[in-house]
């Protein structure tokens, strides 16, 4: 997410964090640089222009120049500056009608459909009763892609293939909704073309038959600047109160992102991170701003993590690592917990200070299929080997190969790997922690 946006901003401010004091002269070729990287990025011009005004008037101020780190209150500045850009006061009136209907629009191929079963999925982990309404008549798979996906979250679908228009599917739904009692009913529409008034026409008549509590424009975060202007052409349509932005684990130069919010005046509420229907995320303005600057975003990292443990679990594993007994049957226990919440990247750049230390690692080691494949190899041994992988011998080693459909030197690394990170769990614990940790690391 936003990789090489990240890359270009952290290459800017070492111009200034390297330097004791900083002169107007050296504000300004780093903003340059920073200017660069937004435009770059897709990011609107406009509101490049007024971002970089902005940090330039707030940065050359004579406290931050005199002050003993002016590189790092820079930082601190365009820190503030993006928080604010990615935040919205706007606010979507509340209501206590039952059931809430919320409403999904967007253009075709923004994932809007797989968005619909998604966030039904995230209300319904939170205790929510939910219905989705398969109101998209126009693509042909559309109702038979959403009834599949609310089957695997465990969410009813209301659906009528004989219906001859969209109104009489969600007037149908709604009444079926009503009955049942459910507390949300999320409709799934047609994916728009934008220059299609006959469809957007039709998008406004559905508005006015549903009169719904909240209206979600998904927004394909890959599209950049098209995005955004799609965003204000369905604003001159239908009332919109919310943007999802969606794919944002692709290669989203994040212009979308960035220009949105400034430009609609919408908040952005989730962020699609994955294929999976739980990756769905909530969007908070700060640490979305922190992960772009590379400072990591420790509280989603959190979040994730107490999805997959407990503090049980969490227990029971440091006493294994304590006395050294942590084996193969904790290591794939942990790689399909890690599975569930998404992939390695994910996690590795939400941690502070790991997004730079991984970009010296292999590639292969923070790749999510050298996990399967070590995943595979850990399922092709027996129990008593993954208790006690030091009795793995030669033999032993070409029948876990031949099982998981690796090599023996795939075999060979894995234990090798795996004796390592026993030993540094050893020092680890020796050294109380983080900062063993930090010391093995040489600081």
């Amino acid at each position: 997410m936003f990789e090489s946006l990240t890359q270009r901003l952290n290459n800017a401010f070492k111009m200034l964090t390297s330097k004791g004091r900083l002169t107007t002269d050296d504000i300004d070729e780093a903003l340059r640089h920073v200017r660069i990287a937004l435009l770059e990025a897709d990011v609107h011009f406009k509101v490049v222009k007024e971002f970089i005004s902005v940090i330039r008037e707030r940065a050359v101020d004579q406290e931050v120049l005199k002050s003993l780190t002016p590189g790092q209150q820079v930082i601190k500045i365009v820190h503030e500056e993006l928080i604010l850009l990615l935040s919205s006061s706007y606010e979507a009136k509340q209501s206590n009608a039952i059931p809430k209907v919320l409403m999904l629009v967007g253009l075709q191929g923004s994932g809007k459909t797989t968005t619909v079963a998604k966030l039904g999925l995230n209300l319904h982990s939170q205790g929510r009763s939910v219905m989705l309404i398969a109101a998209d008549l126009q693509r042909a798979a559309a109702v038979r892609q959403l009834t599949s996906m609310g089957s695997q979250a465990g969410i009813t679908v209301f659906s009528d293939e004989e219906a001859k228009n969209t109104r009489t599917v969600v007037r149908s739904g709604i009444i079926e909704a009503k009955t049942s009692g459910v507390e949300y009913v999320i409709v799934d529409t047609a994916g728009r073309i934008h220059a299609d008034k006959e469809m957007m026409d039709e998008l406004k008549e559905i508005c006015h038959e549903l009169i719904p509590d909240r209206i979600f424009l998904v927004l394909d975060a890959m599209m950049g600047q098209d995005a955004v202007r799609s965003a204000e052409e369905f604003q001159d349509y239908v009332p919109i109160t919310d943007l999802i932005l969606t794919k944002m684990d692709g290669d989203a130069r994040g212009g979308a992102a960035l220009s949105a919010t400034k430009v609609t005046g919408l908040p952005i509420s989730y962020v699609g991170v994955g294929e999976k229907l739980g990756d769905l995320e909530p969007f908070y303005p700060d640490r979305m701003a922190s992960r772009i600057l590379g400072m990591g975003d420790v509280l989603t990292f959190i979040e994730k993590a107490q999805q997959i443990t407990n503090e049980s679990n969490i227990k029971e594993l440091e006493k294994k690592i304590r006395k050294a007994s942590f084996d193969f049957e904790d290591f794939l226990s942990q790689i399909q917990s890690l599975k569930k919440v998404g992939s390695i990247g994910q996690f590795m750049e939400m941690i502070p200070g790991i997004s730079q230390l991984s970009k010296r690692l292999p590639d292969e080691s923070l790749d999510d299929k050298e996990f399967k494949r070590m995943e595979a190899m850990i399922q092709s041994m027996t129990s008593t080997e993954r208790r006690n992988p030091g009795i793995i011998n030669g033999k032993r080693r070409r029948r876990i190969a031949y099982g998981s459909g690796t090599t023996i030197q795939n075999v060979n690394q894995l234990i090798n790997k795996f004796s390592q990170a026993q030993i540094m769990m050893k020092k680890l614990t020796k050294n109380k922690g983080i900062k063993g940790l930090s010391n093995l690391f040489g600081g």
